[in-house]
């Protein structure tokens, strides 16, 4: 129940994102309208438009993509033929007769004053306006999309896309009715509803174009990103500190307990792990009597590898005093559910606590968690009484430790909190400046892909790209373009992305056979010199040898947006995602 709430208001928190506005000319047109008659299936097409195409995006392969672009085409010129038809009825007549026709019904008749809008109109308007409707990705609907990754198409994901539809389509209906009536009294006080008309016309045209244009995955969610991911990470936050209340009645009375911590319920079995790395299986029978804290990571995530250093130096400190750590890595792509990937990770990392290996996400159910990293503090009794979900919080997630440790017996003091000294990927990340987000590379959850062709699933194409704006990037080269990764077809392809942080990653792998892939990092097309990364030097060159995050910038003066170009000298490499710091 308290996901669904937190999808519902993600929709809702839409109306606040520069992502809605080219597709609010299209709603309200129909400001004014009978509401049951116009506004409601307008909003209900748009709804399930949007909650199919999101599912197919999320579950589906590239007929999936195709299909929703050849849908976004014949959306934008239906919707171009409305806006004429609201602009000028002459006009759009010159264009075609019968399809303006079509247009003039969906405009509630546009040059016949007084005729009734019909339920199949602003239905058919619903469906297009669902189909172009790309609201940008915040921590809400990446949540939600992940789910439906991980999930596959079931009843949960369905729930959960149809509540975010649902929240958007609430905070719509809001502002239609609004608008209806300063319309209304526009109309009665000046006197001159045609011009109105016309003017609605040329914004539902200027929509089509920004669609058209792609500036709406760009430009505007680069905006978003800005303006309203902290606000929907508060929402998460505060609904989920909720969750403990709710189910505390379920552990034990809290005079039984020396620690004010909740109980929160019956810590979950491990019995789903498919392989254990630096350790035997582990029971909730042999745990009993020990603290044990819960990380869920994948090994390529970026929060996860900068909460890494804390999580050792727990490990180092109260390994002695009872607390063990659990690694459960539950994969995010496929490249991370190899074994010996983990394996080499773990060695990588200098992780020596126990790793379950959770493939098949049994643990990650089980827990019902769906965050990387997150945390979970278990007393001795086999209790949850303790989580956190994303970075940060480190200092409150050590004193729970220190507090469930004293409450088991430890005879320990309170002591400082832990400050590991983090280098590379591993340093913390500098969100005052942080204004680019992670970005995802496969067709499957792409988005801000600014090259000259369009992108095209599944099948080898020549990509061309120039400066892309803020927040956008592009190919150049031979790729084929996969649901996770794009493959480089033949050598010297490249990647260009207009980013602001003061790190740029990007995960990377070779091609099928192992072989290492050369590349070389330009920024602003120069070498990056003092602002290479961990993984390139001055001259900006690096080596593919292996599927991992690869960190290729760490600006060293004053952090400002910069033009990253990445060229690869070998074909095969494949690139995932990009993420910042």
């Amino acid at each position: 129940m308290t996901f669904l709430v937190i999808a519902y208001l993600g929709g809702a928190l839409t109306i606040l994102s520069p992502c809605i506005l080219p597709i609010l000319p299209f709603v309200f047109a129909r400001a004014g309208q009978p509401f049951l008659r116009s506004t409601l299936p307008l909003l209900a097409g748009m709804a399930a438009t949007f909650c199919a195409v999101a599912t197919l995006a999320a579950v589906g392969g590239s007929w999936a993509i195709s299909a929703n672009e050849y849908g976004r085409l014949a959306a934008l010129a239906l919707l171009a033929v409305f806006g004429v038809g609201l602009l000028s009825p002459r006009a759009a007549s010159i264009i075609t007769r019968p399809v303006v026709e079509l247009g003039n019904r969906l405009a509630n008749a546009a040059g016949k004053p007084g005729a009734m809008p019909t339920v199949a109109g602003s239905l058919l308007l619903g469906i297009a306006t669902g189909l172009l409707w790309a609201p940008c990705a915040g921590p809400i609907l990446g949540l939600v999309l992940t789910g439906a990754a991980l999930k596959g198409a079931n009843l949960e994901t369905s729930l959960l896309l149809a509540a975010y539809a649902a929240g958007a389509a609430t905070s719509l209906a809001v502002a239609i009715l609004v608008g209806g009536r300063v319309f209304a009294a526009m109309k009665r006080s000046l006197g001159f509803s045609e011009r109105i008309r016309q003017v609605l016309g040329a914004a539902v045209l200027a929509g089509v174009a920004v669609i058209a244009l792609g500036l709406d995955t760009g430009f505007l969610s680069q905006m978003s990103y800005a303006s309203t991911a902290s606000f929907e990470q508060r929402v998460l936050d505060r609904l989920h500190t909720a969750i403990a209340p709710e189910v505390a009645a379920a552990g034990v009375s809290a005079a039984a307990a020396r620690s004010e911590l909740p109980v929160e319920g019956k810590a979950p079995s491990l019995d789903g792990a498919v392989e254990w790395l630096n350790s035997p299986p582990l029971t909730r029978e042999q745990l009993r009597g020990k603290v044990v804290l819960i990380d869920f990571w994948t090994y390529s995530c970026i929060n996860c590898i900068r909460t890494i250093p804390y999580v050792r130096a727990w490990a180092d400190k109260y390994r002695d005093q009872g607390l063990v750590i659990i690694g459960v890595h539950a994969p995010e792509f496929a490249f991370e559910k190899k074994i010996d990937n983990v394996r080499q990770a773990v060695a990588n990392f200098k992780i020596d606590y126990p790793v379950a290996i959770d493939n098949d996400y049994k643990i990650w159910r089980a827990f019902d968690n769906s965050y990387w990293p997150a945390h979970y503090l278990i007393d001795a009794r086999g209790q949850i009484r303790y989580h956190h979900f994303g970075e940060g919080n480190y200092r409150q997630t050590e004193e729970a430790i220190q507090d469930l440790l004293r409450e088991a017996g430890s005879s320990a003091s309170a002591s400082a909190p832990v400050s590991p000294q983090a280098t590379g990927a591993e340093a913390g990340a500098d969100i005052g400046h942080m204004r680019s987000g992670e970005t995802y590379i496969g067709y499957r959850q792409a988005r801000s892909f600014a090259s000259n062709e369009a992108m095209r699933a599944d099948t080898p194409r020549d990509y061309s790209v120039k400066t892309p704006s803020l927040n956008e990037w592009g190919l150049s080269g031979t790729w084929t373009i996969g649901a996770e990764a794009a493959t480089l077809d033949a050598a010297d392809g490249g990647i260009t992305y207009r980013f602001s942080a003061r790190d740029l990653h990007l995960v990377l792998g070779p091609d099928a056979a192992g072989k290492p892939a050369r590349f070389q990092v330009t920024i602003d097309g120069h070498p990056p010199g003092a602002d290479h990364g961990a993984d390139t030097d001055a001259e900006g060159n690096g080596i593919v040898t292996s599927t991992r995050l690869y960190q290729l910038v760490r600006q060293s003066g004053a952090v400002e947006a910069r033009t990253f170009t990445i060229r690869f000298l070998d074909p095969g490499v494949q690139a995932y995602a990009f993420t910042f710091g």
